[in-house]
């Protein structure tokens, strides 16, 4: 029997391989579990009518949720879901715009079509460009109230669930005293030294407070003040370099979305704005201080508000857990040779944002295409599959966007910068994969 299932399944790859049919904008895949049941409709409650085994090609010829649909012989389809199959990476620019015609529903001609020639946000770009206040004013015109985005989350289906998440930075709970604070304390120390005499033991721990003194650690008051005075400098200029799309529904979906997902964070009460940049490239960017841009080339490829949600909450995740502003804390650091007392703040604001006005002088917007830490990357596409589920959408869905950019291929003049600042899609996927979205199973069901 054994042998015989054995030989079914190799027909039936061979079947799909020479039946299926030359649908427009179709690409292939290859199961990648080690056994797949095809359902007749997208849902777990249809008809069985194929089990694949893994390393079988199919052909993908549309996404219902998180279904893919496949062909089948005699001109039939049936469905998978989005983690059964991996994509086939396209081999030419050409065939990226059969994939994203496919996956837009758009015909291979016209805005989805844009490659190299139009220029991506590219470092120079970024150092370059100015900062643009009407842009900057527009985005924070569409900024979503808590209540607003409840109201949007209910009227579609999303209930906040508990999800836990260990690895969440939980910034609020680090307190502590500012750096005046703290250098006050040893000035009055030195002050003591000073009356009680020098000697030995007066050198040595003169030398202590001098260490002390430099290694003066800022407050949360601190470190969020510089945070909030960095991202509307580093936001505002990419903006200077791309625009807001002029799709004022978009901008409203971004931000309800955005908004909601951001409130099942540890930080829900960052000034958290969202908007999508008229950009033909497929990335997105997460500014300090809750500043989260989408280029139109990666909303045009997002299916429904759950992946949606997907992109937003990996760079929601960024800011959570402060990883480029910390990029920025290091360059601050090595600039200025450690001496972090240059790094003062005054928390009513001023110093921190002349620190802001000071570092973008210096380097533009141009942090926002630092490569990351590659863990960095692979918790925040974690913290985004944990952020869904909270939301009450479908972890699935990072998968599912995960999949569509790397059926673009490595080819694609749209993923040129993504490609420069993040871990291999492949590889994500992979860690997908080994992650297995443990404890959040039963939220894949969802859709």
């Amino acid at each position: 029997m054994p042998a015989l299932a054995a030989r079914l399944a190799i027909v039936l790859m061979l079947g799909l391989a020479l039946a299926a049919p030359a649908w427009a904008g179709a690409t292939s895949a290859v199961v990648h579990k080690a056994a797949v049941q095809v359902h007749g409709a997208p849902d777990f409650k249809a008809p069985t009518v194929a089990t694949l085994a893994r390393g079988a090609s199919v052909t993908v010829a549309g996404q219902q949720g998180m279904w893919f649909r496949i062909a089948l012989p005699a001109g039939q389809s049936g469905y998978v879901r989005v983690n059964d199959v991996r994509m086939a990476p396209a081999g030419t620019e050409g065939a990226a715009a059969d994939v994203r015609a496919l996956f837009t529903g758009k015909a291979g001609k016209g805005r989805v079509t844009e490659t190299a020639g139009v220029r991506g946000l590219d470092e120079s770009t970024l150092q370059a460009a100015g900062y643009d206040g009407a842009q900057m004013a527009l985005l924070q015109s569409y900024r979503a109230g808590t209540d607003a985005a409840a109201d949007y989350a209910r009227d579609h289906g999303w209930t906040a669930t508990s999800v836990a998440f260990p690895a969440e930075a939980r910034p609020g709970a680090r307190g502590g005293s500012t750096q005046a604070r703290k250098r006050g304390g040893i000035s009055a120390a030195r002050g003591l030294l000073s009356q009680i005499g020098g000697g030995a033991f007066g050198g040595h721990a003169n030398e202590a407070l001098e260490v002390a003194d430099a290694a003066a650690g800022k407050s949360e008051e601190e470190l969020s003040a510089e945070e909030l005075a960095l991202g509307p400098e580093i936001a505002g200029r990419i903006l200077g370099a791309a625009p807001l799309l002029e799709d004022a529904d978009a901008q409203r979906r971004v931000n309800l979305i955005g908004r909601w997902l951001a409130s099942q964070t540890t930080r829900p009460e960052l000034p958290w704005s969202f908007g999508v940049i008229d950009s033909a490239e497929v990335n997105a960017f997460a500014a300090p201080g809750g500043y989260v841009l989408v280029t139109r080339g990666l909303y045009e490829l997002l299916a429904d508000d759950a992946e949606v949600a997907a992109v937003l909450g990996h760079e929601i995740g960024h800011v959570v857990q402060r990883d480029h502003y910390n990029v920025i804390r290091k360059q601050a650091v090595t600039e200025t040779g450690g001496n972090i007392v240059a790094g003062h703040v005054d928390v009513g604001g001023s110093l921190a944002a002349n620190m802001a006005k000071d570092y973008v002088r210096r380097h533009g917007a141009t942090v926002m295409l630092t490569r990351l830490d590659r863990e960095a990357e692979f918790r925040a596409d974690e913290a985004a599959e944990i952020y869904l589920a909270r939301a009450g959408g479908n972890p699935l869905a990072l998968y599912a966007v995960l999949q569509k950019m790397a059926a673009l291929g490595t080819q694609s003049a749209s993923l040129a910068q993504l490609y420069k600042t993040h871990p291999g899609l492949d590889d994500r996927l992979d860690r997908c994969d080994r992650r297995g979205l443990a404890g959040l199973q039963r939220y894949t069901r969802r859709d």
